[in-house]
């Protein structure tokens, strides 16, 4: 897995020449990379909740047709294992740079992917849906890791005063992104035709893959280096494996089929299983990893408490585009202040706080550690668990409201996002960071993809209690939810003097004087 440290550029190498607002040329060309990857990311995932309940028995009264007509329940188990597989391949996008291809020739590799992705999902039909849905999740995953790598290559080492900068305006790309896709795709998509809407998603991936293969004259020259190559005897055997592995899955699933025997829930719940027991392999491996020294295993110890807070967080989080998107659809009244909008719109709520309020929290941690009243790490996590399980305790008013055949105010989901994008700042901001810090020197490399796996079993244990007929979407259940998360950052809270005696021993929490990228933990 390739991390953002510096990597010896050549002489003058992104230091001469027009430069982008101070920062190097290559910037302009990661900016831009990512942000059109987010458009058509974001874009698509505002739709996907919608498209899946259109025409069907959880569709709002009056909605456009021609979705999926899925039941409820299995549109919030598709889109939170949605959200899960996209996170899963980053330390597969990692070890393909590192091994096989380099930065620069991965990111293209998933543009295309995406791309191709997106196309499916344009075309109706079951089929083309889930497959462009698995491409486009691998593709996400394949790009993430990668394009961070490179903005951290562009700079002379940790101590170039431009680089906390630099990933500032980068993800200022990022929210834009996120911003702008809602308003777009998601009024595109949920007005006027839903295939039309992804189709619009992959000429944003295609945008921004034109410019990056334009634009790479800028970069520094080393995202084409593969820093370990992989031995052509071992890839060859991985091809072996993989594809014995591929064959047998084809086999089961081809008998499934052919024996009448075969129902959705035999892709969903395998790769929701796949989702929780990959993350807690990883950390097993490495935790029960002999070569480590005692320092080391004690910091793994505090580590998977932090690991399991944010994989709550997220799992709660996340429901903001599945558990709420549909309750934006189908019961809020579309309009503020006299003025009506889809309710896709909603989902640029979140990007907007995070673009005003992400400086402000910037500004109060450095402050509160100029006064050495800087929070430790455990305390931001706990903070931001017991926010996000406020959130939905408020969701329960709106709910509760809404259980009556009243119509409420979508500023109350507004309020609801405001709340989890507080939490996000105070949880999301450290948690790269406290990784990079906790992680064995073994794994140095793979810290980014062990941070993002957090996303996954949060999401997965949604899906697999979606599947295992609990209905997130009803008042009691999301209460339940609030209360364990609002426990869970308390019991957190309690334990921090332990958690963060097994920490190093450098104040916790310094890396969260940078703003977070939204919805992806720093990616």
């Amino acid at each position: 897995m390739i991390t953002t440290d510096w990597v010896p550029a050549p002489k003058g190498g992104g230091t001469s020449g027009k430069t982008f607002f101070g920062h190097p040329r290559g910037l302009a060309t990661l900016f831009l990379t990512e942000m059109w990857e987010r458009f058509s990311f974001y874009g698509m995932r505002a739709l996907l909740p919608l498209y899946l309940i259109s025409g069907g028995p959880a569709a709002a009264a009056g909605s456009q047709g021609h979705g999926l007509a899925m039941s409820g329940s299995t549109t919030l188990a598709i889109t939170s294992l949605y959200m899960a597989m996209v996170y899963l391949p980053c330390m597969a996008g990692g070890w393909l740079a590192d091994r096989l291809w380099g930065p620069r020739r991965t990111v293209i590799v998933a543009g295309c992917v995406i791309i191709a992705g997106h196309l499916l999902l344009a075309v109706p039909g079951l089929p083309p849906f889930f497959g462009g849905l698995a491409l486009v999740a691998v593709g996400s995953g394949l790009l993430k890791p990668n394009v961070s790598t490179m903005v951290g290559h562009l700079y002379d080492g940790p101590g170039d005063p431009r680089r906390d900068g630099g990933f500032t305006v980068f993800y200022m790309g990022i929210n834009l992104g996120a911003l702008l896709a809602p308003l777009v795709i998601g009024t595109i998509g949920q007005q006027y035709s839903w295939h039309l809407g992804f189709a619009l998603a992959a000429v944003g991936m295609a945008l921004g893959l034109a410019q990056f293969v334009l634009g790479t004259r800028h970069l520094r020259g080393l995202d084409d280096d593969v820093p370990e190559p992989l031995e052509r005897g071992r890839l060859a055997s991985i091809a072996r494996t993989l594809g014995l592995w591929l064959g047998g899955v084809a086999i089961c699933y081809t008998t499934l089929v052919v024996s009448g025997h075969y129902t959705l829930k035999w892709a969903l719940v395998p790769l929701g299983l796949a989702g929780v027991a990959i993350p807690v392999g990883v950390l097993v491996r490495i935790r029960q990893d002999r070569e480590l020294d005692a320092g080391e295993r004690s910091r793994m110890s505090s580590y998977v408490w932090l690991f399991a807070a944010a994989a709550v967080f997220w799992m709660v989080y996340d429901q903001g585009a599945s558990t709420m998107a549909v309750f934006g659809s189908n019961s809020t009244t579309g309009q503020v202040l006299g003025s009506a909008f889809p309710s896709s719109w909603l989902q640029s709520a979140n990007p907007v706080f995070i673009m005003l309020l992400g400086p402000v929290f910037a500004w109060g941690w450095l402050r509160l550690a100029r006064c050495r009243r800087e929070p430790t790490t455990t305390v931001k996590f706990a903070l931001g668990l017991g926010l996000v399980g406020v959130s939905f305790l408020v969701f329960v008013v709106p709910m509760a409201i809404a259980s009556d055949g009243i119509d409420v105010s979508p500023l109350w989901l507004v309020s609801i996002y405001l709340i989890q994008t507080v939490g996000e700042l105070c949880l999301s901001p450290v948690g790269l960071s406290v990784t990079t810090k906790m992680a064995p020197l073994k794994y140095a490399s793979q810290t980014m993809g062990i941070w993002f796996l957090a996303v996954t079993a949060g999401d997965s244990v949604a899906s697999l209690l979606v599947l295992s007929g609990v209905d997130l979407s009803t008042t009691p259940v999301v209460a339940v939810e609030g209360c364990l998360a609002v426990l869970a950052g308390l019991g957190l809270f309690l334990r921090r003097w332990r958690v963060d005696s097994w920490q190093p021993s450098a104040p916790g929490g310094t890396a969260a004087a940078r703003a977070p990228v939204h919805g992806e933990s720093q990616a």
